[in-house]
């Protein structure tokens, strides 16, 4: 008798395929070609699926592209950073309790990350004061 998870042991999943091929161009300084982002991910994908994951992410509109010789070179269209924030801006738009999800995020913060959370939404609320019209010096 087969399980599902014996079954799916040598196989990545297509989110993870997509994770590991941002990840790599991400981290290059330059767009990268089909091989040199198969050459910086683990494993042994075949080339041909590199290829597929990058035309995948193209079509999805997260990676732009030029010619390289026969191919193409890929950059990404956002920074890591941006990605993962309109990730998690998503995941809280699509939930039906945004109080309850927001408030299950920041219990489970780590104190450092809390502080962080904390410096960073006082920067972005005085940011908002100047850009208001209002100022220390008053009318």
């Amino acid at each position: 008798m087969h399980d599902r998870e014996g079954e799916a042991s040598g196989r990545r999943a297509r989110g993870e395929l997509e994770s590991g091929v941002l990840a790599a161009l991400w981290a290059a300084e330059t767009a990268l070609t089909a091989r040199q982002v198969l050459d910086r991910l683990p494993g042994d994908l075949a080339y041909t699926t590199v290829l597929t994951i990058l035309s995948r992410l193209y079509d999805k509109g997260m990676l732009v592209r030029h010619r390289a010789g026969r191919g193409y070179a890929y950059a990404p269209v956002r920074d890591e950073a941006s990605h993962t924030a309109e990730q998690m801006h998503a995941l809280l738009e699509h939930g039906s309790d945004r109080e309850a999800v927001l408030s299950r995020f920041v219990s489970e913060l780590s104190r450092e990350d809390e502080k962080l959370l904390h410096r960073l939404l006082a920067e972005n609320e005085a940011g908002h004061d100047d850009t208001n019209g209002s100022t220390a010096e008053g009318p």
